[in-house]
């Protein structure tokens, strides 16, 4: 297996450092690194890495910018924001805007490169109290129960949270990758969410993810 090629944006050398070496240590390939969110576009779009670990606030172009311009690409990697901040504003702000991760600061190294090498695999990753945050928004009203879902729309839903991308839950329900979109965004309606993090976060307070 190739290793995870890394693009890692944060404007504090000593915390970037840090990261780097546990990264390096776990034989994740850091291939580009950014100070700014300029840089961090940039990087991201020349050298395409597996992941982009990105930091909230940066000089120039703030995470939540550098986020919402990739993902108005074709072929952008998942982002894994770094934060020191679980601020609603935040932490909703970025995974709306497409983040795929969230992981607060003060986390030890070692969830740094666990949560790497979920997003690699398109796998959302959130720290606890980002976590409970997102579940506590997407559980914020009594319509937003397992009965609002078909029963094609609940088997879509427990894939997304076994980590499942579009193009393997196709394969797995014998659907055209079409047909999945349409029922991930319906999903998206009908529990009142806005990202794949959000409706796997639903899935997993409701035991989906471990059937």
């Amino acid at each position: 297996m190739e290793p995870i090629r890394v693009v890692l944006a944060d404007d504090h050398p000593v915390v970037r450092a840090g990261i780097r070496n546990e990264l390096l240590a776990a034989g994740i390939q850091v291939i580009g690194e950014a100070t700014n969110g300029e840089d961090a576009l940039r990087l991201a779009e020349t050298l395409q890495p597996d992941v982009l670990v990105l930091d909230v606030e940066m000089p120039g172009l703030s995470g939540l910018e550098v986020t919402r311009r990739l993902r108005a690409r074709q072929g952008i990697p998942p982002i894994l924001v770094l934060s020191a901040y679980s601020h609603d504003a935040y932490v909703l702000g970025l995974l709306e805007a497409g983040a795929t991760g969230y992981v607060l600061k003060d986390e030890a190294l070692e969830t740094i490169v666990m949560a790497v090498q979920a997003a690699a695999r398109g796998k959302p990753w959130l720290s606890p109290e980002v976590a409970a945050k997102v579940m506590a928004r997407a559980l914020g009203d009594g319509r937003r129960s397992p009965s609002v879902l078909t029963p094609r729309e609940y088997e879509v839903l427990q894939l997304m949270a076994k980590g499942m991308d579009n193009q393997g839950i196709a394969q797995n329900l014998c659907l055209s990758e079409r047909t999945v979109k349409y029922h991930v965004c319906n999903i998206y309606d009908k529990l009142g969410v806005s990202s794949r993090a959000e409706a796997v976060c639903w899935a997993m307070q409701h035991g989906l993810g471990q059937r």
